[in-house]
């Protein structure tokens, strides 16, 4: 079937504080629908993501969060607005979907595995949790009566539904449901439950985040890898190190241009994903990678962390030379690299040591790089 998941994050978020809505706010370094979209993104089986937010957060979310190949439309006056607007906007395609709050961002591919597969068999399914506390009745702050927890369950998203059938239901409806299984049932809808999962919390107070956080330190993906290049030097009047051209009475020998620390930190980030090299993705046997500048290959593996679901948290590279000298222009270097990673200027380190003069750098017969990069789960 073909699935497209509708991202709803037109809200204002009062409630969580901040001088921003909370999806544009960070989750331990990351924008919360930044973090959300991403898991959608990740998963095999969605083909379209439309993401329904409130026009005038335009420029926060062109600052803050990077994506492609998704769909932005305007949200309307209330949640049901907003995701009759998302459902309208569904590829012709498009069999079910998933409504899913975007201030969820902690959302498991286990449980949107576990929506997808109930919907094989029922035209409408939502994660949730059995109520497990004693719950009251109240009045002026006093308690009046207990509540029987029989039957009661916490709702979660994604809520997966048959587009067509939950498309006509929010036509039909006045749009003052509190979610989407609301609508469905007013339809006459059966909704099927699926387990749901207590990381799965929807951020709402500031409180919420400071839980997401240290619900987020056990389940964490951390991806380390290691970069190492070397270039000889030849004929020429100045060589390219990250980005950033340096003169000098000799170039740097190579295919591309050369960048031997750029090259180093693009393995890196590759090594990270177990994704081969850069040998592997732009032969050297190619022609087109004659002489090209090596920022293609540096964005290509930045692009294939961000759709394995990974962000860069940090890169460190070193360049082992005796000439030229390093130090006057890492801070340029530094600039350069963390522009085209889209990274801010703190989490990315160029510096340099020399071999003492012994072997071939020492012996100026070319520069080596070594980089390390570290990813992190979205």
């Amino acid at each position: 079937m073909t699935v497209t998941a509708i991202i709803v994050a037109a809200g204002r978020g009062t409630r969580a504080g901040g001088d921003i809505p909370k999806q544009y706010q960070k989750l331990r370094g990351i924008p919360v629908l930044q973090r959300t979209i991403s898991q959608f993104q990740t998963h095999n089986d969605i083909s379209n993501i439309v993401i329904v937010m409130n026009p005038d957060d335009q420029a926060l979310f062109d600052l803050n969060i990077s994506v492609e190949n998704v769909t932005c439309v305007a949200g309307g006056a209330t949640r049901g607005a907003s995701v009759l607007a998302g459902l309208n906007a569904a590829p012709s395609s498009t069999q079910k979907v998933l409504i899913h709050d975007g201030a969820r961002p902690l959302i498991s591919h286990a449980v949107i595995d576990r929506v997808l597969d109930a919907l094989n068999d029922a035209p409408g399914a939502a994660p949730a949790l059995p109520v497990t506390d004693a719950l009251w009745r109240a009045s002026d702050g006093f308690v009046t009566s207990p509540q029987s927890r029989d039957g009661l369950w916490r709702a979660q998203t994604p809520q997966g539904f048959d587009l067509a059938a939950i498309r006509d239901a929010h036509l039909k409806h006045d749009g003052s449901a509190a979610d989407d299984v609301e609508v469905a049932l007013q339809a006459g809808m059966p909704v099927r439950i699926v387990e749901g999962d207590d990381l799965n919390l929807k951020l709402t107070h500031a409180a919420d985040f400071a839980r997401a956080e240290k619900m987020m330190e056990h389940t964490m993906d951390i991806r380390l890898g290691n970069g190492f290049d070397v270039h000889a030097f030849t004929e020429g009047d100045h060589v390219i190190l990250c980005g950033v051209e340096i003169p000098h009475d000799k170039a740097l020998l190579g295919h591309s241009d050369a960048d031997v620390g750029m090259h180093a930190v693009t393995d890196a980030i590759y090594g990270a994903l177990a994704d081969g090299d850069i040998g592997q993705h732009f032969p050297p046997s190619d022609p087109q990678w004659k002489g090209a500048a090596s920022h293609i290959f540096l964005t290509h593996a930045c692009q294939r962390a961000r759709d394995a679901g990974f962000g860069i948290s940090n890169v460190d590279c070193t360049l082992i030379c005796e000439q030229p000298k390093i130090g006057p222009h890492s801070e340029k270097m530094r600039v350069e690299m963390a522009r085209l990673m889209g990274m801010d200027l703190d989490r990315v380190s160029v510096k340099a040591t020399t071999s003492e003069r012994l072997g071939f750098t020492g012996r100026k017969e070319g520069i080596a790089a070594l980089a390390t990069a570290t990813l992190v789960k979205l």
